[in-house]
């Protein structure tokens, strides 16, 4: 079975489950879906060290690729996120090339970065019975995504994407709307903002490297898709929570039941 990187590196467009809620089984559920992948946000989602160890496994015994992102700054989570079993970690508000040499350096073992050795969960739940291996190909199995969310990323996006170990860009546009507008609005769909979306995916295309995005409508994928974005994480596991629930009350209270009993329950 073809490993994420290989994926994202033979052209596949793919779609990552958004796990917020730090729970074993909504996670085994997410990974037992039709989704490629499956991210643990440790940023904005409730995600802490304990979860992201023990949550990855159900994604990696699925075959589905394991990914995680960290909170701000948090570039030793980096590499505690590889050991524990992570195949991709996206590092939010990468603002300048120095943002991006750090967290590389987290990400990469020598001579491309300063990653410790110690990734024995990730030996155990992947079924890597070779060790030094492992330890060779690391470097190009697992994937260094920096985020773009601000004009100041964007006007260095070309250094960013230079930085060895950096493996490709991600970009989340509620905080990007926010700094494109000047703290005037928070609007992921923002008019003004596609512009800048499409040359991030353009960019990092030019250099031979994936793109990724939060989608927050998945109606969008297909546009997203077409401006060259192949990592796509399709809303989160609470949207799809609260919209199955409301569809299955409305279907429920819309039924024979619900009208006979005057619409109530």
């Amino acid at each position: 079975m073809m490993k994420l990187a290989e994926r994202l590196r033979s052209g596949e467009t793919l779609m990552t489950a958004w796990s917020s809620m730090a729970s074993l089984p909504v996670v085994d559920s997410l990974a037992r879906s039709g989704f490629d992948a499956v991210t643990l946000d440790m940023q904005h989602g409730a995600h802490d060290e304990a979860s992201v160890h023990d949550c990855l496994q159900p994604v990696a015994m699925a075959g589905k690729g394991a990914v995680v992102r960290i909170p701000v700054g948090r570039n030793d989570m980096a590499s505690r996120a590889l050991d524990f079993g992570a195949e991709a970690v996206i590092a939010p508000m990468i603002n300048s090339r120095e943002d991006a040499k750090r967290f590389a350096a987290a990400m990469k073992y020598p001579p491309l970065g300063e990653r410790s050795w110690g990734p024995f969960r990730a030996l155990q739940i992947h079924g890597e019975g070779d060790a030094k291996a492992y330890m060779r190909s690391a470097n190009d199995r697992t994937l260094a995504f920096a985020m773009i969310e601000t004009r100041a990323a964007l006007s260095v996006l070309a250094d960013i994407l230079d930085v060895k170990g950096i493996d490709g860009v991600f970009v989340g546009p509620s905080d990007f709307s926010i700094s494109w507008s000047g703290g005037g609005d928070v609007d992921p769909h923002l008019n003004d903002l596609q512009p800048a979306l499409e040359e991030v995916a353009a960019k990092a295309r030019e250099k031979g490297k994936p793109s990724g995005i939060f989608v927050f409508d998945p109606a969008r994928a297909g546009t997203y898709a077409a401006m060259g974005y192949q990592l796509m994480a399709i809303t989160n596991d609470v949207a799809f929570l609260n919209a199955g629930t409301a569809a299955g009350l409305a279907a429920a209270r819309g039924g024979d039941a619900g009208r006979s009993a005057g619409g109530g329950y």
